[in-house]
């Protein structure tokens, strides 16, 4: 059994005064930190406000948050590490099979998707397909690779999107529906796909139009939105509470090796490399040796995994509400929840 080495007091007051400095300087309204080991309850650490639509509502376990890109690893990757029949070999055209024989897309296998090796077209713009009669599955595999299948890390949304519409076909149900089944399987009952209706515990994200609404509700990746809020690569609202759960019970099930802990060790193999220091895994980057495995959503949130330490840290916030991109700013809190989750 492996051993969980408890979170200290400095560590804690070392990010809560991070947080409070981006607050304070700006850079997001508010957020909240939820950390903890796999054999104790979480605890949380939180500063500023929801948003200023919400009045002086402090945001807390409970704050809804858009996850963005946190979709991948909370919806798209457990499901596909849970399904019978796929692998990470299994080929795009085996999973679905009303793809034209000769498109491009349909060699990609589950493997190099996960992997972002695929060679699939980069940018996702699937407002490009307008008006077009094909299913998007054809339309996303036909376009020309542009690299060869296995040959190189590069960041892509659209593998995802394939994976989320093969888990519909083979299942034969909603990938929303799926979703919710193995959410509530894990505990984590507030965390579901969106759109969800606003309130003052649901976080607002970016004002694109000066004078016009704020996106509140609806997710943040433009492709989502144009999917109705169901898509492999984004969508997803979530809580701190609920990532804490997930974290959790992957953590404990990375220790007994069985069904999701199973597939988080498979997925914590390096795949690729990023850059030096970071390799990708099985959808999850990987750092420290590949002793953790963490994920970023792009409207400010992260989830971070130590299987070693036992450790775990979500960070939720809605750091697009200004209207230029502050990741850029959430870089120091991020490199110290990475630092945090492993330390002695």
């Amino acid at each position: 059994m492996s051993s969980t080495r408890p979170w200290t007091s400095d560590t804690v007051t070392e990010l809560q005064q991070c947080l409070d400095l981006l607050v304070d300087d700006g850079a997001l309204p508010g957020g909240v930190i939820a950390y903890g080991t796999r054999d104790s309850e979480p605890e949380f650490a939180a500063s500023g406000i929801v948003a200023p639509e919400c009045g002086s509502e402090r945001p807390g376990p409970d704050t809804v948050y858009d996850a963005a890109s946190l979709t991948k690893v909370l919806s798209t990757w457990p499901l596909i590490g849970l399904a019978d029949g796929i692998s990470a070999d299994t080929p795009v055209r085996d999973l679905l099979p009303d793809l034209p024989d000769q498109a491009p897309g349909g060699k990609v296998t589950v493997g190099q998707i996960l992997a972002h090796t695929s060679g699939l077209r980069a940018d996702t713009r699937l407002d490009q397909y307008r008006n077009r009669t094909e299913p998007l599955a054809s339309l996303i595999c036909g376009e020309p690779l542009i690299a060869e299948p296995g040959a190189g890390h590069r960041y892509i949304n659209r593998g995802f999107i394939l994976l989320g519409l093969a888990l519909a076909h083979v299942h034969g149900r909603r990938l929303d529906e799926l979703a919710v089944d193995l959410w509530q399987s894990l505990g984590m009952t507030r965390t579901i796909y969106g759109p969800v209706s606003r309130s003052s515990e649901v976080a607002p994200t970016e004002q694109r139009l000066p004078g016009g609404p704020r996106l509140w509700g609806i997710p943040h990746d433009d492709n989502a939105a144009l999917l109705g809020g169901v898509a492999g690569h984004a969508g997803v609202f979530t809580t701190p509470a609920d990532l804490a759960a997930f974290a959790d019970r992957l953590l404990d099930a990375h220790v007994h090796g069985s069904g999701l802990g199973s597939w988080l060790r498979t997925s914590m193999e390096p795949q690729a490399e990023i850059e030096p220091g970071l390799h990708r895994g099985l959808a999850w980057i990987l750092a420290d040796d590949a002793r953790v495995a963490y994920h970023h959503g792009f409207t400010g949130t992260s989830l971070y995994l130590s299987p070693g330490t036992g450790r775990y840290l979500a960070l939720c916030t809605n750091a697009v509400y200004h209207h230029q991109d502050n990741r850029t700013r959430l870089a120091p809190l991020r490199n110290l929840a990475l630092k945090a989750v492993t330390a002695d």
